[in-house]
């Protein structure tokens, strides 16, 4: 096992240096210039005396290969340096905007959960029936309504027939705890109704392919209870499978905070990197990628090692 995990890690290492480098490259030939934005924007005037030695105090002179062994060096020592733009630590940004990410991704993981296996459960135990045909329609709904069209929708409707808006100014749990649960509510629940919709339909097709099982009848005909034969025997050897798509959604619920937090107007990591983006501030959009590629890379180890815990048939020997 020591051994697939650092095998594991090495390939996890290798990814996210290869995204660090996909991301570096294309902040640097994309149309856009942070030396302009500083400046005043690409109609301002200055001298070219001016733009170059700007660039030299901002480093951008230096050839691109120092550039990115220069900033790999920073992030790997957790020296993650300044903003272009306005000169401000880039770690405690992350610190202060961490958290209202957090809270999101672990909403959205909670609906995912709380909802998609229960469901997908009920549809195998209810096989073909109208409750069935009902949960099945209402996922593939899940699955195909993108979360931000979703999420514009709940506004639209809000704001037009009952008077509401999201919140245009966070608020911490500990501060208000309902004003930070409604503020949260909406896009958890945009979010968790596409994921819950994916661990549902697998929930339903493993549960299945277990129910089928000879040791399933057996239990049954040992005189089990019919929920100790569910529960122990039948949701447990069925939840493997689905286990991998839960920590994929944990993973991308992160990286993928962008689009809901920038509809619903939450001050996190990913609206930080679209408000980066909008101002080609590279160390800034580097570092949150690299921190969000970091972050699936471990997730998915983490669910690599949970297997052997979940089925005690997995072995990492070979």
């Amino acid at each position: 096992m020591a051994q697939y995990a650092l095998r594991r890690i090495f390939l996890g290492f290798l990814t996210a240096i290869l995204v660090s480098i996909i991301v570096f490259v294309i902040l640097r030939i994309a149309p856009g210039d942070v030396v302009d934005i500083i400046l005043g924007g690409e109609d301002a005037f200055y001298s070219p005396e001016t733009e170059e030695l700007l660039r030299e105090q901002l480093g951008l002179n230096r050839p691109l290969p120092v550039q990115y062994l220069d900033f790999m060096g920073d992030f790997f020592t957790l020296n993650w340096g300044e903003s272009l733009v306005d000169s401000k630590e880039i770690w405690p940004q992350i610190k202060e905007k961490l958290p209202v990410t957090l809270e999101l991704a672990g909403l959205t993981v909670f609906f995912a959960v709380f909802f998609g296996i229960p469901v997908g459960v009920l549809m195998a135990l209810q096989q073909d029936s109208k409750l069935d045909y009902f949960l099945r329609i209402m996922s593939l709904g899940g699955l195909s309504i993108p979360s931000f069209w979703s999420g514009t929708i709940i506004i639209l409707v809000g704001t037009m027939y009952f008077n509401w808006s999201p919140r245009l100014e966070y608020v911490s749990f500990f501060d208000d705890p309902m004003g930070n649960f409604v503020m949260f509510f909406w896009p958890a629940a945009c979010n968790g109704w596409v994921s819950q919709a994916t661990k549902a339909r697998m929930m339903r097709s493993t549960m299945l392919e277990v129910l089928r099982q000879d040791y399933i009848r057996t239990a049954h005909a040992k005189g089990l209870r019919y929920a100790v034969v569910v529960y122990r025997h039948a949701m447990k050897n069925a939840l493997l499978p689905v286990v991998t798509i839960i920590g994929i959604t944990v993973a991308l619920t992160i990286g993928g905070s962008v689009i809901m937090e920038t509809v619903f107007m939450l001050p996190g990591m990913g609206s930080f990197m679209v408000y980066s983006l909008t101002r080609w501030d590279y160390p800034v959009v580097q570092t949150l990628v690299l921190f969000f590629s970091s972050w699936i890379v471990i997730t998915n180890l983490l669910i690599d090692m949970s297997y052997g815990w979940l089925d005690p048939r997995v072995r990492y020997d070979s």
